[in-house]
């Protein structure tokens, strides 16, 4: 990042300003007029934009010319806004790319337009409020990705106290969508993450021999099937009226809808494109989980999900081919329930002396299942000696 001092005289970290032309002369004349007020960088045409953005970035706003050979600005703040969607992008423009920057405003591709020549103290301005927006976007995503995160933890944590078997689902579950989201880069993960760790949350309306059957694939009779397939409803009923919640409830509740994979499904219009890709990840992600519950290997449940599920399609299946298996970097133990830490995985079932199911295999250690296994552990109720993957 460069380093420029602030208008106050103090040595700070500024936000990194980036101007695209394709004319040296005049990206040097913008750097020669705002040196001292911001950090600014620059690229030679929309290409080099892009490449800039990857190797340099993040850039806090980006002012592109309209009037480049092979990209137009219009163009490459479009790229830019799919592969840096926080950033804030302005265009200049000339009196006869007018139409054309009015349009990118209007789509919503574009903060702000300014016309060329544009004098320095007008650049200066818009630079100014450029930041401002870019650091209100940055501060609420923060707010979200962290506070509301939190939250949805504290929820998964009850979860696992509530219904060890559904919070392992759940965990599960997370690890594909999380691993699916990293391949395709999808822009602010915590969004698929809640979807994910939150996708059970309404099997707590149900009665838990019908989520372990439901769960293990055992026949069902026609009430039950119905009874189970209402619970992502139920789920987005929960979660819905929970500000900014509304797309994570929304892909949560088509979890079970095999028309998700429709080419032209019925998405909220206000829902954006990812959001549509993340309820698809998560509907996969639980039919894998549900192959994998019936004893078959990740790689025959895949086979499987190829000759079953030709919906997904073969690059969707094989993103999740090179997934990591959770034993890598972990060592089998046998371990005191006083020493049990969070992070675990359990390798064993844990049950009461009377044979009641308290834990399933593969859960992992959560804060609120080492309160209950203490608690269990201090009742005689269960044995003191559990086996468990622990982290290398």
């Amino acid at each position: 990042m460069v380093e420029r001092r602030n208008a106050d005289g103090n040595g700070a970290m500024a936000d990194k300003i980036l101007f695209v032309d394709d004319e040296p002369s005049v990206l040097d004349g913008y750097k020669r007029i705002l040196y001292k007020e911001f950090a600014v960088d620059t690229a030679i045409g929309g290409e080099r934009g892009l490449n800039a953005m990857k190797e340099n970035g993040p850039y806090s706003v980006v002012i592109s010319d309209m009037r480049m050979p092979g990209m137009n600005g219009a163009e490459f703040l479009a790229q830019l806004r799919k592969r840096n969607p926080d950033t804030v992008r302005m265009l200049l423009t000339g009196y006869t790319d007018l139409d054309a920057a009015i349009a990118a405003v209007n789509e919503g591709n574009i903060f702000r337009f300014l016309s060329k020549p544009c004098e320095k103290d007008v650049l200066a301005k818009a630079i100014s409020a450029g930041l401002n927006q870019y650091r209100l976007v940055m501060a609420e995503k923060e707010l979200l990705e962290n506070t509301l995160m939190g939250s949805i933890k504290v929820l998964t944590e009850v979860l696992s106290a509530a219904s060890p078997e559904t919070f392992g689902k759940s965990m599960r579950i997370s690890r594909y969508v999380h691993h699916l989201v990293a391949k395709f880069a999808l822009p602010s993960p915590w969004r698929f993450d809640a979807a994910a760790m939150l996708s059970q949350l309404g099997c707590l309306s149900l009665d838990p021999n019908l989520i372990r059957m439901s769960y293990v694939r055992e026949d069902l009779s026609r009430e039950d099937r119905i009874r189970f397939a209402a619970h992502p409803q139920a789920a987005k009923s929960l979660l819905v009226n929970i500000p900014r919640l509304e797309p994570i409830a929304w892909m949560i509740s088509q979890q079970l809808n095999p028309r998700i994979m429709d080419s032209n499904p019925d998405v909220p219009k206000d829902f954006d494109a990812d959001i549509l890709l993340g309820a698809r990840f998560l509907r996969l992600a639980v039919i894998l989980d549900s192959l994998r519950m019936t004893g078959l290997s990740h790689q025959e449940a895949l086979a499987r999900l190829l000759d079953q599920h030709r919906e997904f399609g073969s690059g969707l299946i094989g993103a999740l081919a090179d997934i990591k298996s959770e034993t890598d970097a972990k060592e089998l133990r046998k371990v005191s329930v006083s020493k049990l830490t969070t992070g675990m995985i359990l390798q064993e079932e844990i049950r009461t002396r009377s044979g009641m199911l308290v834990v399933p295999k593969g859960h992992e250690i959560t804060l609120a299942l080492l309160i209950k296994l203490d608690n269990f552990v201090s009742a005689g109720t269960i044995g003191k000696d559990v086996v468990v993957l622990v982290p290398c």
